[in-house]
């Protein structure tokens, strides 16, 4: 079972085993916070970005394929297991999951033709002069730093891996903010890599030393996380 899926799995069971009692033995009304209705749950937002990414066929190995690829000639003894553990733990930021959502809909919205015009249009076609594919990317990498900014950049102009494949229209098949969103997943997850390498370095160790679970820098930092 993958970390993602792990720490689903767990945080459900913790929050059904009870979150909801200790919420009303506190006096706190869930349903008054949204307008009558419960507050959508962090569980149900990563489980429907992981989701969103398998309808449209595309797999964290692949994303990892590509960090990999970018990462390995500067990381001695990395391995696809570091890259896959850094793409999920990209999956588990809320910015991340909310710009996935939005971008897939937006692109399955197109795809069916239910968009009005002129943006069913524009995005149907992926419109060169229309920038808020590539606006919501790199607003999701900016939690990552300027490295991450860097390699958004590098990824999208030059598509490597699956990017590519995401790029060139096929059919009917509409992937304008997927392509840019996969580049950010990817440019995420290189630069959790780059900065766990300097940490490894300054230890006199390298990726070899450590098995993939250890990949993140945010666990070395006490009362932070993923």
């Amino acid at each position: 079972m993958s970390i993602v899926r792990k720490l689903y799995h767990t945080q459900t069971a913790r929050y059904n085993g009870g979150a909801i009692i200790k919420n009303r033995k506190r006096g706190i009304d869930l349903k008054g916070m949204d307008g009558g209705k419960y507050r959508v749950h962090s569980d149900e937002v990563a489980k429907a970005a992981q989701e969103a990414l398998q309808r449209r066929g595309v797999s964290i190995e692949e994303i990892a394929k590509i960090v990999f690829e970018m990462q390995e000639p500067y990381n001695k003894g990395l391995e696809m297991a570091h890259c896959i553990e850094s793409v999920e733990s990209v999956l588990l930021k809320r910015e991340m999951q909310h710009a996935l959502l939005v971008g897939v809909e937006l692109d399955e919205l197109a795809e069916q033709g239910k968009l009005s015009r002129p943006l069913q249009q524009i995005i149907d076609t992926d419109e060169g002069l229309f920038g808020v594919d590539e606006m919501i990317g790199l607003g999701a990498v900016l939690t990552y730093g300027s490295i991450a900014v860097t390699t958004f950049g590098h990824l999208d102009k030059n598509k490597i891996g699956v990017i590519r494949e995401l790029d060139t229209k096929v059919g009917g098949q509409v992937h304008t903010f997927l392509d840019d969103l996969v580049s950010s997943i990817a440019a995420c997850a290189s630069a959790r890599i780059a900065h766990r390498q300097r940490d490894l370095e300054e230890k006199g160790k390298d990726f070899k030393d450590i098995p993939a679970d250890e990949t993140a820098p945010e666990m070395h930092v006490d009362g932070a996380e993923t």
